[in-house]
C-alpha cells in the first residue's frame, strides 16, 4: 500500500471516530423561524402565535431550548409565494389557491401545514347598476389581492364559469386589479376611485357593508356550495423534514391560538384590534369573529373544489388525487375535504 494510501485509510478512520463521536439525533434544526402572514381577520391565528409567543413556548417545551421567531406581513398570494420560493421565510399563509398553484409549481415540494380559516369572501360594490357579476361593464374595475392567482380571483373565475360557460371562466379578470386589502377598500369606499367591486374578506368585507351605498353580489359559499377553506399555513417538504421537531412545535402553537380564539373571542378581538391598529370598535370586530359562517380551524374543506377547477382550466398542470395530496401527514387525520 502506498504512502497516499495509508494517508488517506488514516483520515477516513479519523473521520469515522468522529462521526461516532456525535450523537445520532445531534442534525441541528434551525435556530431561527421566520414566518409571512397577511391581512385580515383570516390571519388571526397567527397574530396570537405572535403576541403570545407561542412558537417560543412549543419549541422549548420540546427542548430545542431559546430559538428566535421572526414574523413579516406581506400584501398578497404572489407576495407570499415569492418569499417561500425564494428562501426569505419558512412559512406562508395564503388563500387556498395560491397555495396549490405553489405546490404544482414545486412539483409538490410545498405543501400545506393546516388550514386557518373557513370563511366567505364577498363581491362588494358601489356601483347601483350591479345587481349581479353580469353587470359589471368595462368601466369597472374589481379589487382582489392579486390577479389570476389570489383565492379571490379563482373565486370569480368560478362564478364567472357559472354564469358564462365553463369556457369563459376568465371573462371578468380584464376587469380585475391588484390591490392589497386595506387599500381596495379605502378605494371602494370613497367614491371616486375607479374600483367599483371589491372581493375581500373579514374584516373588510363587513366594514364595506356599513356603509349604505355597497351592498354584497357574490359570496363565495354560494359559489362553492357550502363552507370552504379561506387561508391556509404551508412550508417546504424541506423544512418539514429538516426540521420536524420544529415543525410539531410551530404546529402545535397553531392548535393552541385556534383553541385560545375558540374559547376567547373578545380576548382574541382585543389583541388583533392592538395589532392591526384598526379604528373599528372591539363590539365590531367581536360581531365579525362571531359570525356563524366563520370558523377558526385547522381542518382542511371543500379544498378539491379549489384544485379541480384549477386543473380543469389549466391554471395547474398536475391534478392533485385529493386534499392530502396537498397537505403534510399532520392533518390527515381530521375530517378535511
Amino acid at each position: 500500500m502506498g504512502k497516499n494510501m495509508y494517508t488517506f485509510v488514516a483520515i477516513a478512520a479519523l473521520a469515522l471516530v468522529g462521526l461516532a463521536a456525535v450523537p445520532f439525533n445531534a442534525a441541528a434544526e434551525v435556530k431561527e423561524v421566520r414566518l409571512a402572514k397577511q391581512y385580515g381577520l383570516g390571519y388571526l391565528p397567527l397574530i396570537i402565535m405572535e403576541k403570545q409567543h407561542l412558537i417560543e413556548k412549543h419549541a422549548k417545551a420540546a427542548g430545542l431550548g431559546d430559538i428566535k421567531v421572526t414574523w413579516a406581513t406581506l400584501g398578497g398570494g404572489s407576495a407570499t409565494n415569492d418569499a417561500l420560493l425564494s428562501g426569505s421565510v419558512d412559512y406562508i399563509s395564503s388563500g387556498v389557491a395560491p397555495m396549490i398553484l405553489l405546490w404544482d409549481k414545486s412539483k409538490g415540494a410545498v405543501k400545506g401545514v393546516s388550514a386557518l380559516i373557513s370563511s366567505p369572501n364577498y363581491l362588494n360594490t358601489n356601483n347601483p347598476a350591479v345587481k349581479t357579476i353580469r353587470d359589471f361593464t368595462a368601466k369597472d374595475r374589481i379589487a382582489l389581492p392579486a390577479v389570476k392567482v389570489s383565492i379571490q380571483a379563482i373565486i370569480l373565475q368560478m362564478a364567472a364559469a357559472k354564469e358564462f360557460g365553463q369556457n369563459n371562466f376568465s371573462k371578468l379578470d380584464k376587469l380585475t386589479v391588484t390591490m392589497k386589502h386595506p387599500d381596495a377598500m379605502a378605494a371602494l369606499l370613497s367614491g371616486k376611485s375607479e374600483v367599483t367591486g371589491h372581493l375581500t374578506s373579514p374584516p373588510f368585507m363587513f366594514q364595506e357593508l356599513d356603509d349604505k351605498r355597497v351592498r354584497t353580489v357574490l359570496n363565495s359559499y354560494t359559489v362553492l356550495g357550502g363552507p370552504h377553506t379561506f387561508n391556509v399555513f404551508a412550508t417546504t417538504k424541506a423544512f418539514h423534514d429538516k426540521n420536524p421537531k420544529i415543525y410539531a412545535a410551530v404546529f402545535a402553537a397553531q392548535e393552541e391560538a385556534t383553541t385560545y380564539i375558540n374559547k376567547n373571542r373578545r380576548a382574541a378581538a382585543e389583541i388583533y384590534r392592538e395589532a392591526s391598529k384598526t379604528k373599528e370598535s372591539l363590539d365590531d370586530l367581536l360581531r365579525e369573529i362571531n359570525q356563524p359562517t366563520v370558523s377558526y380551524t385547522v381542518t382542511p374543506h371543500n379544498i378539491t373544489r379549489f384544485s379541480d377547477f384549477m386543473y380543469q382550466t389549466g391554471t395547474i398542470k398536475s391534478r392533485p388525487k385529493g386534499w392530502k395530496d396537498l397537505f403534510f401527514p399532520n392533518v390527515h387525520a381530521t375530517k378535511g375535504s
